[in-house]
């Protein structure tokens, strides 16, 4: 796994001297055409709605030392409203939403769907971003940056009782996609890396004033046009600037995507995290449904 942040982030660079002026095949299908680097046509509207849920019940130090604790549930569930907004298809307008129910002390996997409040439980409304999508090379279409900057909308601490729910701090967030679709329309790499640096008043928020990097690979293969199985590798790195506080993971994992009917797709992934720092070292399980409307 020590490899994994080097590969993952040479990725792209290869697949770019690879494919670049060539010219790949328009797909068939929604889950094909319609990966995170292709921009909307002027006036249609991408709405996805994605559930993670993160449990854990061991953590790893910052010496590798490994501790079981009471399982620690995290659901988030977020809504990211996207639409196209320029005659040349290269610019996205959008609004990302995000909603979170956490639980601790041992409560069962399920407990974060009782969306409540309590001694174990914390649930609420947490972050609004508005953001915005581009691709900043014509001849690369298949390349796209997405710039975002969240906003808390809670009003209490980030942790109560030991229940941690959301940062209370802003975050400024830069995510930049690229992928390969094969000629044939059987194979998809894509790659994406995420930064963002996180920044507030430094008593509000433990992860002020650092930045984090997270690389991720996903290998698709498509038995048929409405139909992929995925493979995914990802790595997180939260890097201190000057609040003493970092740490990071990796995970792989895999899922698939289904294209339900012209407009509607459902996507199923799953993850684990196989090493860390000062993290938890737990299980996700995701579930989405995105439409696409003309």
């Amino acid at each position: 796994m020590k490899t994994l942040l080097p590969l993952l982030l040479l990725a792209p660079l290869y697949l770019f001297s690879q494919t670049e002026g060539q010219e790949i095949a328009q797909s068939t299908s929604n889950i094909q055409t319609y990966t995170p680097t292709k921009l909307l046509r002027k006036g249609q509207w991408d709405i996805k709605w994605f559930n993670n849920l993160y449990t854990e019940t061991k953590r790893i130090d910052r010496q590798q030392n490994k501790t079981t604790v009471p399982r620690q549930n995290f659901f988030t569930s977020s809504l990211d409203i996207f639409s196209g907004v320029s005659d040349s298809n290269r610019l996205n307008l959008g609004l990302l939403l995000e909603y979170r129910s956490n639980t601790i002390n041992g409560k069962g996997i399920l407990a974060p769907f009782a969306f409540e409040g309590g001694s174990s439980n914390r649930a609420g409304l947490t972050s609004i971003a508005p953001a915005i999508k581009f691709t900043p090379i014509k001849k690369w279409e298949r390349f796209a940056i997405q710039s975002s900057i969240s906003f808390p909308l809670f009003s209490e601490a980030e942790t109560v009782n030991g229940i941690f729910l959301d940062q209370k701090g802003k975050t400024f967030q830069n995510r930049f996609f690229y992928d390969y679709l094969a000629p044939n329309g059987t194979v998809q790499i894509y790659a994406e890396v995420n930064t963002q640096y996180n920044f507030g008043k430094k008593e509000n928020s433990f992860a002020n004033d650092s930045f984090g990097v997270s690389p991720g690979l996903f290998l698709s293969y498509f038995p048929s046009a409405n139909t992929t199985f995925l493979l995914l590798a990802q790595h997180y790195n939260l890097i201190a600037i000057n609040n003493g506080f970092s740490q990071n993971y990796s995970a792989l994992g895999g899922g698939a995507k289904f294209q339900l009917n012209e407009t509607l797709n459902l996507e199923l992934l799953y993850s684990n995290f196989v090493r860390g720092k000062d993290n938890g070292l737990g299980q996700t399980f995701n579930i989405g449904l995105r439409a696409l409307l003309d």
